[in-house]
């Protein structure tokens, strides 16, 4: 695999940055999960928008222009050969010294790796994911907005750690109101009565790239969408649940902190939605 740094491919073992990076002594960057489907690499302005804001969130300056960035972005994937994977792409604050203060960094470090990547077994995608409410709470909106996209994920990895040391492979989070904010990479949804939930932004969910394109297939089937605060006792009664990410796809949950969700299979919805999410993938965004 040819790693991009800053205008260069490297091989894997050769790419690094310095020990001094502040993306690497304190998580001082941000980073996009994107995804490659048959040579598209699917919403790829929308990803870059959004790295755009996560940078101005958190005051770093990106010497690049979105053009730059996506054509280093299309050729990571032609390097490698790429006609379907994951593109993990990072901007770190630069080398610094090692006081808190990012004024000494300079030179921010653009990092393309593409590459493959699943996070589920495949049979959950049949048969659905069982997940659990976790202790560790999302991180407050007033601490650390969760819709900056940054490298300081702490937060969600605890709860992740937590949830696989009780035998399940994702675990839902609440906010510090008890309301549901999102999993621990991914949003997350839920159908009653013919209508479809999910937390808003303000309740703690990422402003999902996944999340925004099944929000936008869900109004093109004539599905009722509201965004609205929710709490474990709304999924524990839900119809159906599904769980989406750039990494997830779209993933039915089939039971949450022991109770079956609907009928304990992924429901009608879930699958019409996945299969309208399939068909889309492969045509919106920047063929390689």
């Amino acid at each position: 695999m040819k790693v991009y740094i800053n205008g260069k491919f490297l091989d894997q073992a050769d790419a690094t940055v310095s020990v001094l990076d502040h993306g690497f002594l304190y998580g001082d960057g941000i980073f996009e999960g994107i995804r490659l489907y048959n040579g598209c690499i699917f919403r790829l302005d929308e990803h870059l928008e959004r790295l755009e804001y996560s940078a101005k969130s958190i005051l770093l300056d990106l010497p690049w222009t979105r053009r730059q960035i996506a054509d280093a972005t299309c050729e990571a994937c032609r390097v490698n050969k790429l006609k379907d994977g994951y593109i993990r792409l990072v901007v770190s604050r630069g080398v610094g010294s090692l006081g808190l203060s990012p004024k000494s960094c300079s030179n921010p470090q653009l990092i393309i790796i593409a590459d493959k990547i699943q996070l589920y077994p495949p049979e959950f995608y049949e048969k659905g994911l069982k997940i659990i409410t976790v202790p560790t709470r999302r991180c407050n909106p007033a601490a650390l907005p969760p819709t900056v996209k940054s490298l300081n994920y702490l937060n969600n990895i605890l709860a992740k750690i937590e949830a696989q040391n009780l035998g399940f492979h994702e675990a839902v989070m609440l906010n510090d109101q008890g309301y549901i904010a999102e999993c621990t990479g991914d949003n997350i949804f839920l159908i009653h009565k013919g209508r479809l939930f999910t937390p808003p932004f303000s309740a703690g969910a990422l402003a999902g790239i996944t999340r925004g394109a099944v929000l936008d297939i869900a109004r093109d089937l004539k599905i009722t969408v509201e965004e609205k605060n929710l709490t474990r006792y709304d999924a524990w009664i839900a119809d159906e649940c599904f769980l989406t990410g750039t990494g997830a796809e779209v993933i039915p949950v089939i039971e949450m902190d022991g109770r079956a969700i609907g009928t304990g299979k992924p429901g009608p919805v879930t699958r019409k939605i996945t299969a309208a999410f399939r068909r889309l993938v492969a045509k919106d965004g920047a063929k390689i």
